[in-house]
């Protein structure tokens, strides 16, 4: 796995924030609080929590163009998958009757840009959260477990994790797992690119992905107590 680094509070003006840094690949994180949910849930007591994804235009080297009008299909894609990996570990009825956006935003693009916002947005989340609870704006146990992901793939006939841009652009087999602390799947996507995988190589995959996955929950669960100290200590 690539060197991991997540520093929390990086936006301080966010509810909950981090930036997360998977070797090159670095994104933004933050979790914005607000009373209300969308109007469908409105009078369900319960809360609601959503995503949003983008790649700044430098991300990729070569300029990469904002939707100005139409969505980024893929953009759309991940932020979708963002928001159902969080949701998966979080209490809605204790989080009441609000909202809370995650905005992941890449700064830089290496490889596995969906995956680590999914990592970093977790931090964000149990930032934002902790202060929502501290504050009286929702109950305490809105999150059940941490959550976290890790892009792993074939290269070469060899499993590999935390795949770079360059390792990712020449897989046979590309995978993204998400994983809970207590070692549930959330999502596993994977797909051959020009040819097939069979069980063997799945399995390898898997066992690369939980290991990788494991040492996130370390790195989440320092910058979380980090961030937690850092907001106590200015309020």
């Amino acid at each position: 796995m690539r060197p991991i680094r997540i520093q929390p509070g990086f936006v301080g003006s966010a509810d909950g924030s981090c930036l997360i840094e998977m070797g090159r690949t670095r994104v933004i994180c933050t979790a914005s609080f607000a009373a209300g949910t969308p109007p469908w849930r409105s009078g369900s007591a319960l809360g609601w929590v959503t995503a949003k994804y983008g790649m700044l235009p430098a991300s990729t080297g070569s300029r990469k163009r904002r939707p100005e009008f139409k969505p980024d299909s893929r953009g759309v894609e991940i932020q979708r998958l963002i928001g159902r990996s969080l949701r998966s570990v979080v209490r809605l009825d204790k989080l009441g009757e609000n909202t809370v956006t995650l905005d992941c935003d890449v700064l830089e693009a290496d490889g596995g840009t969906r995956t680590a916002a999914i990592t970093g947005a977790y931090v964000a989340l149990a930032l934002a959260t902790a202060k929502a609870q501290k504050m009286d704006l929702c109950k305490a146990g809105v999150l059940r477990t941490a959550v976290a992901a890790v892009s792993v793939g074939i290269v070469g006939g060899r499993a590999l994790l935390d795949l770079c841009y360059a390792e990712d652009s020449a897989a046979e087999v590309d995978m993204n797992v998400a994983m809970t602390r207590s070692g549930k799947f959330v999502e596993v996507q994977a797909s051959g690119e020009g040819t097939a995988f069979d069980g063997d190589q799945l399995q390898a995959m898997l066992r690369l992905a939980r290991g990788g996955i494991r040492r996130l929950f370390s790195a989440q669960a320092a910058a979380i107590e980090k961030g937690r100290k850092r907001w106590l200590k200015e309020t």
